[in-house]
């Protein structure tokens, strides 16, 4: 009999170029120390720490047990399709129609579909810097060249838009938009997004505006370059179900966007993950079309957290943090420790018992700041601040 020999491993090349998502690395990091006996309080994940509303649940418990648990449409169920064009138009103020929407798992099919159907290698993409990791690391992955756009703290972390435009170029093939953003919490305002839709004019290029944070807004209200005129078409919403609903685990999220882009879209689907889960999508018509107070809710809950944990680390030594307008995130600056924010970020795992993200797990503008969710009870964002300013009047 033969023996078995090991073969080397050959990825492709384009699989050194795809990055991460460092907040799962560090929760893995941190349950191994639970694991050890030691206590954490967790504000790494960008996830609701509240249940699904119980009238969603037993949307998707009824629809298992009625049969909904067979394949549909690549491009999403025709009912759920209809009530997030009706949704989205109305909180946008602009006509959309079902054609226009694709069901996805999660949002990120979203951002990884637009730019394998746009992206050639050597085009540019033009994203925020600090950002979600995931839009570098896929412009990089189709051999493309990111173009980082500065969030600026001076300006509450929204973008410089005389910057924006000297960025823009021939080559420019799809600028990205993320307001409520990750991780800042920095809100564009309507001034902000038309005087980026000026600056953009009638470039032959593609917005992608992630607003999975839209309904998380805590002053001022949501909007959409896909409100500003001749913006509709060439304009990607991405959009969902994850943070607004506390649905993480549900996997669904949603693109709108010119139909028959939206044709090409379905395509990558059927070539992909076939389809969202039929159950799951009777579930996601629930939470369109029912009761909104659990959204209401959990905005306030967070707005009073992020208040707590904001003027908590204004008192801690060596941190410096805005109020953060959306989402459920605090960036703050912490230049002053001396310390580097991967390095302070260990520390604080280690040695205080607090998990959260340097900023550079969002590119190289965020050094120099954390992220901490406010996802997480006030007790415990409490315990946290405690730990904190503890370590850092032994070490600062």
């Amino acid at each position: 009999m033969s023996k078995a020999t090991q073969t080397e491993l050959r990825l492709a090349r384009r699989m050194a170029r795809l990055g991460t998502e460092t907040a799962f690395e560090v929760l893995v990091r941190a349950r191994a120390l639970e694991a050890k006996g030691k206590n954490i309080v967790h504000l790494e994940i960008g996830e609701p720490d509240f249940d699904t509303p119980a009238n969603i649940i037993a949307a998707g418990a009824e629809a298992m047990r009625g049969g909904w648990t067979h394949y549909g449409p690549s491009a999403g169920l025709p009912a759920l399709r209809e009530a997030i064009a009706e949704d989205a138009g109305r909180r946008r103020g602009v006509k959309i129609d079902p054609s226009e929407v694709v069901v996805v798992p999660g949002g990120k099919p979203i951002i990884f579909f637009s730019m394998l159907a746009f992206i050639e290698e050597e085009d540019e993409v033009i994203y925020p810097d600090p950002g979600f990791p995931i839009y570098e690391s896929m412009i990089h992955f189709l051999g493309a060249r990111a173009v980082p756009i500065r969030l600026r703290e001076e300006m509450d972390f929204r973008l410089d838009v005389k910057e924006l435009a000297s960025l823009i170029n021939d080559r420019t093939k799809l600028i990205i938009l993320n307001s409520p953003h990750n991780p800042t919490g920095g809100v564009l305002s309507e001034r902000d997004v038309r005087e980026i839709a000026r600056v953009i004019g009638d470039r032959d290029l593609m917005v992608l505006s992630d607003e999975i944070y839209s309904r998380l807004i805590f002053e001022g209200s949501h909007f959409s370059i896909m409100a500003v005129d001749g913006f509709k078409e060439r304009t990607i919403l991405l959009d969902g179900f994850s943070k607004t609903y506390a649905m993480t685990g549900w996997r669904m999220g949603y693109g709108v966007m010119r139909a028959d882009l939206a044709a090409h879209v379905a395509r990558l689907m059927t070539n992909s993950n076939s389809c969202t889960a039929s159950f799951t999508q009777v579930a996601g018509i629930e939470a369109v079309r029912g009761d909104q107070s659990s959204v209401d809710n959990m905005l306030a809950e967070f707005r009073r957290r992020r208040d707590l944990m904001v003027a908590g680390l204004n008192k801690i030594s060596g941190f410096s943090c805005r109020v953060p307008h959306g989402a459920f995130y605090v960036f703050p600056n912490i230049t002053r420790t001396g310390w580097t924010s991967k390095k302070l970020a260990d520390a604080l795992l280690e040695e205080a018992g607090v998990a959260c993200l340097a900023g550079t797990a969002f590119g190289g503008f965020g050094e120099g700041y954390l992220r901490f969710s406010v996802a997480n009870s006030v007790e415990n964002i409490n315990l946290a601040l405690e730990r904190i300013a503890a370590w850092a009047g032994k070490n600062l």
